[in-house]
């Protein structure tokens, strides 16, 4: 592999000036980038990385821990995150945490010790079940900078990205309301995440506001036979004809067990659910969707890290960017 020596010798000029030609150095000048790039290319020369991160101690590498690979929303924050880091010249390495607190504290031990320059992240469940936040703390303290989205830990001063949680299901409902349903109940199986809870307060404000019954909840545990919990709640509970979901499996599940009770939909129920486009084609009919727009989320979440990195001298305010989401109306909504 020819090196930044062996282009110098032969261009004869200096290790510096091929550095600086290959960086477009405004202080080199153009025929000499010219020249420097064209030898370059003849020999496909690539950069040390190694070296070049020893040297300028910056790996140019992100470190992104997220709960679930399974999860269609967290993997294509991913995507947009990878998709975002890349323009900028920065490699991504994930870690799963499987939301497991310890599983999440040794992902940030593992890729602190040099590794990269910094971390994206979104919060275990054990982590915020416990409210443990010493680990995240620990990590900034060392110099390296986080981003979280999504699940936050609140009492941790770094930049976050979260989605409206709150006004989207309070939205949601007033939609709802709108279509005369009187009796609207609301699924989840987030209790015990943040997001949850912010999505389970703006469907009561909604309801409470409207004097609509307030005791139409059902909270579904990992553990529970979801299909079954669901099936049953809806039938113990025949008044009810509009379903909120946090999350998009409890919104599919509710329309086949809606059905399944011989209810039409959206004739005798609605049911709105977070979820992905693709997730609404998994429902006969289309489930309507609150579309949390996952890329962008992760596009966000990376400019807001390298921003920091890039200006890792300058004493800038914590940021909180909130996305907003978009109800999008389908079949199983009037």
């Amino acid at each position: 592999m020819v090196t930044l020596k062996q282009l110098a010798k032969e261009l004869n000029v200096s290790i510096s000036t091929v550095s600086k030609a290959l960086n477009n150095s405004e202080e080199i000048g153009e025929e000499t980038i010219r020249r420097v790039k064209e030898l370059a290319g003849l020999y496909n020369y690539k950069p040390n990385k190694v070296a070049l991160s020893l040297k300028q101690n910056k790996t140019k590498t992100i470190g992104v821990i997220i709960p679930d690979i399974l999860n269609h929303f967290l993997a294509k924050v991913l995507f947009g995150i990878e998709r975002e880091a890349a323009k900028y010249g920065y490699n991504i390495i994930t870690c799963i945490s499987n939301e497991s607190l310890d599983q999440e504290k040794d992902s940030l031990r593992l890729l602190a010790n040099g590794s990269v320059d910094g971390f994206i992240l979104s919060v275990a469940e054990e982590t915020q079940v416990k409210n443990e936040i010493e680990h995240f703390k620990k990590t900034i303290s060392q110099g390296l900078p986080i981003v979280m989205f999504d699940r936050v830990a609140h009492d941790v001063m770094c930049d976050k990205v979260i989605v409206d949680d709150f006004d989207s299901t309070y939205n949601a409902t007033k939609s709802m309301v709108l279509e005369k349903r009187k009796n609207i109940a609301f699924i989840t199986t987030l209790d015990g995440l943040s997001v949850g809870k912010l999505r389970e307060r703006g469907y009561k404000k909604a309801i409470l506001e409207h004097n609509l019954n307030p005791n139409l909840i059902l909270k579904v545990k990992k553990k529970d036979d979801h299909q079954k919990k669901i099936l049953n709640f809806l039938k113990k509970n025949k008044t009810i004809d509009g379903v909120i979901a946090a999350d998009s499996s409890s919104g599919i599940i509710a329309i086949n067990a809606a059905i399944n009770l011989g209810l039409k939909v959206p004739k005798d129920i609605s049911v709105i659910g977070f979820a992905s486009k693709s997730d609404s084609y998994h429902t006969l009919p289309k489930l309507t969707t609150i579309r949390q727009h996952a890329k962008e989320i992760g596009a966000y979440a990376a400019q807001l890290l390298i921003n920091r990195l890039q200006n890792k001298d300058a004493e800038e305010d914590i940021k909180t960017k909130i996305v907003k989401t978009t109800l999008i109306k389908s079949n199983s909504t009037l």
